[in-house]
């Protein structure tokens, strides 16, 4: 799965807990209709991948959902989602809505189109 934006924020690696596991987030604002801002965080050696971004940059940012369970002391059972990247890499900015948009057709290949043929559809 992969998200398209701009890069608003990147933080430091942070370790957590004793086992050295290394984590660094991101916070991007998606490019849609209706723009969304994610916190995509990349793990372990991943962490790497962002040293070559700053904010402003447009990206396409490879990710994985991760979800697990939790029960809590009271014996509540809650649910955690999280956005893991595992690839980043520069785009060129593409207005919203344009992704879908098939390139126009050069002029010699419009010569070559099928004469339409008329039919009796009513429409």
């Amino acid at each position: 799965m992969e998200v398209k934006g701009t890069i608003k924020k990147i933080f430091d690696t942070k370790t957590v807990g004793n086992s050295g596991f290394r984590k660094r987030e991101l916070i991007l604002q998606t490019d849609e209709q209706f723009p969304q801002t994610l916190k995509i965080e990349f793990v372990q050696e991943k962490t790497a991948l962002l040293d070559q971004f700053k904010p402003g940059d447009q990206v396409i940012i490879s990710i994985n959902l991760r979800g697990r369970e939790w029960v809590n002391p009271e014996g509540e059972v809650l649910y955690f989602n999280s956005i893991q990247g595992w690839r980043i890499i520069k785009s060129e900015a593409t207005p919203p809505g344009m992704d879908d948009v098939p390139p126009p057709l050069p002029e010699e290949d419009l010569n070559q189109l099928p004469p339409e043929e008329d039919d009796d559809l009513p429409f």
